[in-house]
Formats: structure tokens, C-alpha cells, sequence
């Protein structure tokens, strides 16, 4: 699990509740059964399995004992835990319809032949009634352990930040965008001009640049068109936004690269800074994609690792879509993941400037998602990639992805997500679905 780069206040705490029968009533598991120990080895298994989290449990014989304690601990508008997870170890209790009802986010996992019926019965309300609750039936409790997991990424959400530098309202930027972004996620959004990021570019040490520079140099497989001087006002960009980032303790930023740099308010692309914030944990993302900015935080703090905002392009003769970018990462498992080959070259637009194209690892499954924020959707495909293009045409980076590309074709809402969508190593449909289905969001598949 990947952490915020500022530390938060507390850890994530998370109420586990156990419905439970009467000890001298017949029913699931059996007569008799120990709820207490079962809920003290449960316990014990997560804060195992996940010590960053804080857990408490409570065991519950009615559903007037589990509305009590809930009023409680929502009372005044205060919420005391993070998120529940609701361990059916009894039937029929009608303890678990009360959290998904009056509480978010709630995880209800069937502790098998014991509350079965019961979670069929409110995984069943769930589906219908579209309520942002997640069920887990299984018999390894690694499964359990993901889904917590997702409290987790969600508070991080809540306490993230995103620098915004852009001149007046961009199509990714304009206030609605920013304000839905606060109601949904919690995450705070901050503003800046380019005059501002000027003045930091102008404020960056000279030496400390061409460290960076020569790291680039040293570094990349080849460098094509961009000079020396080119690459240094890309390492005092890179320099700018990370002094940004820290003085309004961002946890990412993205800029209006193409609508600044075009109108000369800024004196390099931050396409290479992008690069190397995405190598080192942090988020970078182009053109001021507020959208794009909460995808790419949201498979950090899931994955670990970082993920690219790219214009796909769907070719149907190969049955691909083919991920295409001037900004990418070479670290695609990670920032303590090996490193893959990458070329510097221009920006592919203007022919300006200096951006990157990331020769990735082919052979694995790569997951591809995009969130609105304005119209509460979320959309997702998976694929396998297998090959780097090599094409003069269009962004420097181009990861061909295997999939079913007329299905994606078919399913692709441009006005609801625009061109733009946010690729990833791995494969992380179910848990992204998961989480979109926590916040209560439209969930588009696009290859299904």
C-alpha cells in the first residue's frame, strides 16, 4: 500500500462489527458458538495483515445495541471511525442492512457457514438499491484484507491535496469541477498562476538543476532532439513544481502545459518534472485534468505505484489500443521497481522543448481507468501489453495494449470522460470497481 508523502494526523480506524445470536439459540454456525473468540482471532489476523490501521471490534446481539453505538459515533456531524467492516459470524441478525443504510464506507464479509444467509440476503439490498457498499464471500481472507484495504486508500483521498497552475478556468480546472471534486473525494484542490511557477522556476539553484540534467543525460537511452539547454530549464521546471508542491503541501500537481506554454508563460514543458515526480511516488499529470489528477492518486495509494494519463488511439486491424502520451513514467511497478529504457525527445505537438518516450515492459496486464467527477462515473478496462510504437505521429510514448478494442469502441463516453484516460501496471479492475462503487459512482467497463 502506497503512502501519502505528507504524514497524516492519525491512522485509518476501522470498527469491525460481528453480529452474533444468543449463545442457547439454535441457528449459523451452531448453537452455543463463541463470537467473542472469533471475533478476538479475527482481530488479530488484521492487525496482522494490515498494522498501518487501527481496529476496533465489538460484538453485537441486536440490532438496537449496533443503531446505538452507530448514532454515537456519527453524532454532531463527528465520524469516529474510517470506515466498518461488518464479519457476518451469525444469520438473520439485521445488523449489517443498518450500516449499509446509515454509514459509508462498509465492507460486509460472510464468515462462511456462519452468517451466509444473512450476507446474501443484504448483498442482495446492496445490488439493487445501488448502495455504495462492498460484499466479500470467500474462504481466503486475503480477499477480506483488500477490501479493507480501501478505507484506507479513501482516507488518503480525504486528506490528499492537488495543485492546480493554470491561468483563468481550463476544460479541466473550471470551478465546478473543483468544487465536485471536495463533495466527492474530500480532496482539497489549490490554485496558481504561471507568474506564481515563474517566479519559483526563476527562484531554482542553478547547480541543482544540472545535477538533474546530467541524471537525464546519464540516464536516458538516447537523446534526440532536445539540447543541453533545453534539458537544464526542464530540470529547474522539475525543481519549481517540487518547491510548489511543498510549500502548499500538495501530494500532486498538474499544469496547463500546452495553454501556458503556447501563450509563453512558461519556459519549458514540465513534461520531464512530471516524469520524475511519477518515478518518485509523487503525481505529476498534464494539462491542468483535475479528473485524470484523482485517477492517477487513487491507483497510487491503491498500487503503489504510479500510472500515465494518455490520448488512446483504438486500431481494430490488431485488435489494440494504443496509449499515447508525451509524459509517462519508466518506473511502472514502482519507485523501488526496476527502472525500464526511455528516449528524450520533443514534445510531439510543437516539436518544443523536451519530453519522454517510455519504452515499457511488455507481457503484462495493464489496467486503464478514468474518474468524472461532474457526472459521478467511473470507467475501467483491462488489457495485456505488447508493444512499444514507434510512429513520428502524435504524443512520444505509445503502449499498445491487447483487448477487445470494437467493445471499447463501443463503450467509450467521450462526453462523459473526454479523450483522456489514466493507465497502470497490474491488474486492478475489481479493486478500483470496488472503490467507485464506495463512492457511490456510475461504473462504465468498457471492454465488457
Amino acid at each position: 500500500m502506497a503512502q501519502k508523502g505528507a504524514e497524516t494526523e492519525m491512522n485509518t480506524r476501522v470498527k469491525v462489527v460481528f453480529p452474533a445470536n444468543e449463545p442457547d439459540a439454535p441457528s449459523w454456525p451452531h448453537i452455543g458458538y463463541d463470537v467473542e473468540k472469533r471475533s478476538t482471532e479475527v482481530l488479530s489476523m488484521l492487525r496482522h495483515r494490515l498494522p498501518e490501521l487501527e481496529f476496533t471490534g465489538e460484538v453485537y446481539r441486536s440490532p438496537e445495541q449496533a443503531e446505538q453505538a452507530l448514532k454515537e459515533e456519527t453524532g454532531n456531524g463527528q465520524h469516529r471511525y474510517d470506515g466498518y467492516l461488518v464479519y457476518m459470524t451469525a444469520l438473520w441478525s439485521r445488523i449489517a442492512e443498518i450500516y449499509v443504510r446509515n454509514a459509508n464506507p462498509v465492507i460486509v464479509a460472510d464468515e462462511l457457514y456462519s452468517g451466509s444467509g444473512g450476507f446474501l440476503q443484504v448483498y442482495s439490498r446492496i445490488k439493487q438499491e445501488n448502495l455504495p457498499a462492498i460484499g466479500v464471500a470467500s474462504s481466503n481472507f486475503e480477499d477480506i484484507v483488500d477490501a479493507v484495504r480501501l478505507i484506507d486508500v479513501m482516507k488518503q483521498m480525504r486528506e490528499a491535496k492537488i495543485l492546480v497552475v493554470a491561468d483563468g478556468e481550463t476544460w479541466g480546472a473550471d470551478q465546478q469541477t473543483l468544487e465536485s471534486t471536495q463533495r466527492l473525494f474530500g480532496t482539497q484542490v489549490t490554485r496558481m498562476s504561471a507568474a506564481e511557477l515563474k517566479a519559483y522556476y526563476d527562484a531554482t539553484d542553478t547547480d541543482q538543476a544540472c545535477a538533474w540534467r546530467d541524471r537525464w543525460l546519464r540516464e536516458a537511452l538516447q537523446v534526440v532532439e532536445p539540447d543541453e539547454g533545453e534539458l537544464l530549464r526542464s530540470a529547474r521546471m522539475y525543481l519549481a513544481l517540487r518547491s510548489a508542491m511543498a510549500d502548499v503541501q500538495a501530494d500532486a500537481v498538474t499544469v496547463d502545459c500546452l495553454g501556458l506554454f503556447y501563450g509563453d508563460k512558461l519556459p519549458a514543458y514540465p513534461c520531464l518534472g512530471f516524469f520524475q515526480l511519477n518515478n518518485e511516488g509523487s503525481t505529476g499529470v498534464c494539462e491542468a485534468d483535475v479528473d485524470s489528477t484523482l485517477t492517477q492518486l487513487l491507483i497510487r495509494y491503491l498500487a503503489g505505484r504510479p500510472a500515465y494519463v494518455s490520448d488512446p488511439v483504438i486500431d481494430m486491424a490488431t485488435d489494440q489500443i494504443v496509449y499515447a502520451h508525451c509524459v509517462a513514467t519508466n518506473r511502472v511497478f514502482g519507485p523501488e521497481g526496476p527502472a525500464n529504457p526511455y528516449i528524450i525527445r520533443s514534445h510531439a505537438e510543437d516539436r518544443k522543448g523536451a519530453s519522454v518516450q517510455s519504452l515499457m515492459p511488455l507481457g503484462h496486464q495493464v489496467t486503464t481507468a478514468k474518474v468524472s467527477v461532474k457526472n459521478r462515473a467511473f470507467a475501467v478496462h483491462t488489457g495485456k501489453a505488447v508493444a512499444n510504437i514507434a510512429d513520428e505521429k502524435a504524443c512520444r510514448t505509445k503502449l499498445a495494449a491487447e483487448v477487445d478494442a470494437q467493445r471499447i469502441l463501443d463503450n467509450y463516453h467521450s462526453e462523459l470522460f473526454g479523450w483522456h484516460r489514466v493507465t497502470c501496471y497490474g491488474d486492478y479492475r475489481k479493486q478500483l470497481i470496488d472503490l467507485a462503487t464506495l463512492y457511490g459512482l456510475k461504473i462504465i467497463e468498457e471492454d465488457r
